[in-house]
């Protein structure tokens, strides 16, 4: 199943799930428990830490949720803050792509560069909880992102510029996937 967040961010092929960590937890377990899908694919934009560069498409199967306040020695959590779906998950992270994920977004360029020091290189809203439902049910998951913006003060304003032609590259790229097939 292909799912993606939802609001402005709905593709024809793919199911949305709600965005932010809150409401896509709510909606993909509420379908984990009642029509469990076999593989889930979630599909989406992302920004940028500094590593992809605008429309670049990367693949993921390991989230970060990694708050502001913990780059500054400001906060700590007793839980887990990642999750990855690779088979072997030994592989050294710094070996995978990792998605932080957070309600907020970063708009700063020195924080962006604090989470590239940390293995992160890209900001996805959903990735994280995805991952963390997939994990809880056992469901098979990864994640196919497009690079909107960079994580820095036009933030908001390049994803703006860029998201609809973003989608659009993001849809040839699946069609052209799930034609391969």
């Amino acid at each position: 199943m292909i799912v993606c967040a939802g609001r402005n961010e709905i593709f024809d092929f793919a199911h949305p799930i709600g965005v932010g960590l809150i409401e896509s937890t709510m909606n993909l377990t509420r379908l984990a428990l009642f029509d469990k899908p076999d593989f889930l694919l979630f599909i989406g934009s992302a920004g940028s830490y500094g590593n992809h560069k605008i429309f670049d498409i990367v693949t993921s199967k390991t989230a970060a949720n990694i708050e502001l306040g913990f780059l500054d020695d400001k906060c700590y959590t007793p839980l887990e803050n990642v999750v990855s779906a690779e088979e072997n998950q030994n592989v050294p992270r710094e070996t995978l792509s990792i998605v932080n994920s957070s309600n907020y977004i970063t708009t700063d360029s020195v924080s962006s560069k604090k989470f590239l020091t940390l293995g992160l290189e890209l900001e996805n809203m959903e990735f994280f909880a995805l991952l963390s439902v997939a994990k809880e049910y056992d469901i098979p998951v990864a994640g196919v992102f497009i690079v909107t913006n960079y994580c820095d003060t036009n933030a908001h304003k390049d994803f703006m510029k860029n998201h609809k032609q973003a989608k659009q590259v993001l849809t040839e790229f699946m069609r052209n996937y799930r034609g391969k097939k």
